[in-house]
């Protein structure tokens, strides 16, 4: 079985297609690999020319390692764009492996369109429900929440109307009535110095909105993924001189501020990303022109 030890030098397509088969994948050929090259889970090779015409562009060593890993990754994922997030991933955390280029197209790749970008709205909207919602919130309400969030990231505008629409969502799975309505009191989740409150939560569900539109319609940048790259990576080195002491202080919560695993910073790539890229997105509109 073909290892990533195995691999130390360069290689030009038909090495990758040598990996492939080696490691026991005999179905990747030459047009498959072109085809994740186009959808960014593997970068372009780098062109080598020689004295006379040219010789087979090369592909790094860290690259064909990285086919190893998304051939493993494979056979987890329901459909080829979720296997962009192993790419993103290793972007979004390490440096020297995936450039900016090849993360833009498994970006674009990952959110896509139409049913695929639904999708990935649903997603994030199920999954923010999970983090956020009360154990008391009706069906009924937890249903409203998900199906405006995504009604939201497809492309439906965010009016007045709108908005408040949002909000008294939010707050049916936040705040249930049932609960807080007869006292008064309002929830907030997480770090003191940063509580989540209902109006926090509409407010990152316009950003995650806000991302996948100018996803879709191609208005995310390498420049804009660096930078929201760099917020994401300085909020988590916040959070983990924070992380010991929110655990004491969770009780039976605690498992929530456990590190990850590495399988489950792969499955949290996108969303992580969608979320700080909207928020960064709603930072720059809301900044003064000068």
């Amino acid at each position: 079985m073909h290892t990533w030890q195995d691999i130390t030098e360069p290689g030009t397509i038909d090495d990758l297609v040598t990996d492939a088969h080696a490691s026991g994948y005999l179905d990747m050929n030459a047009r498959r690999i072109h085809d994740w090259i186009a959808k960014g889970l593997l970068d372009q090779p780098r062109l080598r020319t020689l004295r006379r015409g040219s010789a087979k562009a090369e592909h790094s060593v860290n690259q064909r390692r990285l086919l190893l890993l998304l051939l493993d990754k494979r056979c987890q994922v329901a459909h080829l764009s979720a296997l962009a997030q192993v790419p993103l991933a290793v972007w979004l955390w390490w440096d020297g492996y995936v450039p900016t280029r090849q993360a833009q197209r498994a970006w674009a790749t990952w959110v896509g369109r139409g049913r695929r970008s639904q999708g990935v709205a649903h997603e994030g909207a199920a999954g923010l429900l999970q983090q956020v919602g009360h154990q008391l919130a009706t069906p009924t309400a937890r249903t409203r929440f998900v199906r405006i969030i995504t009604e939201l990231g497809n492309g439906k505008p965010l009016t007045v109307r709108g908005r408040a629409e949002l909000l008294d969502a939010v707050r049916d799975v936040v705040e249930p009535d049932t609960v807080f309505a007869a006292s008064g009191l309002v929830r907030a989740l997480g770090p003191a110095q940063t509580p989540m409150t209902a109006d926090v939560v509409a407010a990152h569900v316009e950003a995650l909105c806000a991302a996948l539109r100018s996803t879709v319609d191609g208005k995310v940048d390498g420049a804009l993924l660096e930078r929201a790259r760099a917020v994401h990576r300085a909020s988590i080195a916040d959070y983990l001189t924070q992380r010991g002491e929110l655990a004491a202080g969770a009780g039976q919560l605690a498992g929530l501020f456990r590190e990850p695993t590495l399988q489950e910073q792969f499955d949290r790539a996108g969303q992580q990303l969608l979320l700080v890229l909207g928020m960064e997105l709603v930072h720059c509109r809301a900044r003064p022109r000068t």
